[in-house]
């Protein structure tokens, strides 16, 4: 099959999805290049063209500019057997529809399926699957029931309900920050919960092409400025991430096992990244990511790099099974 990366889309990670493309194509050379613009069309893009860009796209293809639409583009990639490399985070190429798009035509394509990207993407139905899956989750706070919750707990964070955490995250420390969260409440749902301190981590999991599932090492995650948030992950020099983490054996088997409590939970395939909280009480468990970025800096590849997993066999790896599944 005819291997092509999809990138770009039409949410605002973007110039992840961008970046994340760059590193695949680097593994992949031999690998077509299909770029998702804004107004959902599909562009066939050089090597040169994606490589020398330090911001690529942004201001490549304007409105307007010729291109065949999202439909079209996979139909065309059904007839030509293509196996699309999905490099693409957030909105609907994360939450399910562009897999049910790939999986109604027969494209085969890398990571989760469309019913477990959608059901991860919503956070609210990720926590209550990964609670039965035997995953802890932090308590959940009903807008309405804000002020009392702030009055308990003295701190609480909110985050918009069905995108990437990174975006919309609002810390509340004081009363103003109530009237944030309400605020941006109106324009979509939010997740309110408790702010619950300790180490953030994460940890990878791995699809096998026996089907079985493996952990990679944790993560551990010092936030430059307090808060892992957009500016933490992308821009700040200062985030330190350290792989593995620097915890206790027993957290490190807890956090492999969690993970792939949430990994089976929600019925991902390929690979997943779930995020946690180690507190002193315990693991919480914060989110599951079914498509995490592949950035030259990203965590995935660096757990990748400690389990001693070379990047281009786990890319193999993916596309194998993507085209398992359209066999199947």
């Amino acid at each position: 099959m005819r291997i092509t990366i999809l990138f770009g889309g039409s949410n605002r990670e973007r110039l992840v999805s961008v970046a994340s493309a760059q590193a695949l194509h680097q593994a992949l050379p031999e690998a077509d290049l299909w770029f998702w613009d804004v107004e959902d069309k599909v562009h066939v893009v050089q090597s040169k063209q994606l490589l020398e860009h330090a911001r690529p796209f942004e201001d490549e293809f304007k409105p307007g500019t010729r291109g065949i639409p999202l439909p079209q583009a996979l139909d065309q990639a059904r007839v030509e057997d293509r196996v699309l490399v999905l490099s693409l985070h957030g909105g609907s190429a994360e939450n399910g529809e562009l897999q049910v798009m790939c999986e109604t035509r027969g494209v085969p394509f890398t990571g989760s399926g469309s019913a477990s990207s959608h059901l991860a993407f919503d956070k609210i139905a990720a926590k209550r699957f990964a609670a039965i899956g035997g995953v802890t989750p932090p308590v959940g706070i009903a807008l309405e029931n804000i002020d009392d919750a702030f009055a308990e707990y003295g701190k609480l964070i909110a985050k918009p309900a069905r995108d990437g955490s990174s975006y919309g995250l609002i810390f509340v420390n004081a009363k103003q920050d109530l009237v944030a969260v309400r605020n941006a409440a109106k324009h979509e749902e939010y997740v309110i919960e408790p702010y619950i301190a300790g180490i953030e981590a994460t940890c990878g999991v791995l699809e096998r092409l026996d089907g079985s599932i493996i952990s990679l090492p944790p993560i551990e995650i010092i936030p430059g400025e307090g808060s892992f948030d957009y500016a933490a992950k992308y821009l700040l020099s200062t985030t330190q991430e350290i792989c593995p983490g620097r915890f206790t054996p027993e957290i490190t088997a807890a956090l492999k096992e969690q993970a792939m409590l949430a990994h089976r939970a929600m019925s991902c395939t390929g690979y997943s990244r779930s995020d946690f909280i180690v507190s002193e009480k315990g693991l919480v468990y914060l989110e599951t990511n079914t498509l995490p970025g592949l950035t030259k800096s990203s965590l995935y590849p660096k757990a990748l790099k400690a389990e001693g997993i070379a990047f281009v066999d786990f890319l193999r790896g993916l596309i194998e099974l993507a085209e398992r599944r359209v066999r199947k």
